[in-house]
């Protein structure tokens, strides 16, 4: 696969991890980190500590953030500040996301 062209099929190859990870970093680029998650049965995140976007490649469920908590479906693009908790829950089990990190540690300044 090209550092340039991420396909969902070869990312999904990639895992579980050797150590059972349901998550694989594809590419770097200063700030921005791309990965591809696909959690099985339970999300077991804690806060991050840069901002995040989700797209949602497949699945349905809820995402809980920070204190608010909403349905999402496949085409769903979902934001997280640095340091608010935050997860995926009575999700499908074929859930798969683009994870989008990016920014300074602690994140950016609202603007």
């Amino acid at each position: 696969m090209s550092e340039h062209h991420l396909t969902v099929p070869a990312a999904l190859a990639q895992l579980p991890g050797p150590n059972g990870e349901r998550f694989v970093e594809l590419f770097t680029h200063g700030t921005l980190s791309i990965e591809l998650y696909a959690p099985r049965g339970h999300d077991p995140q804690s806060p991050h500590t840069r901002d995040e976007a989700y797209v949602v490649v497949a699945g349905r469920g809820h995402f809980r953030n920070g204190d608010a908590r909403h349905p999402f479906a496949s085409g769903d693009v979902l934001f997280v500040p640095a340091g608010v908790v935050h997860r995926f829950e009575e999700f499908s089990d074929d859930l798969a996301v683009w994870v989008f990190f990016y920014g300074p540690e602690g994140g950016e300044e609202p603007g």
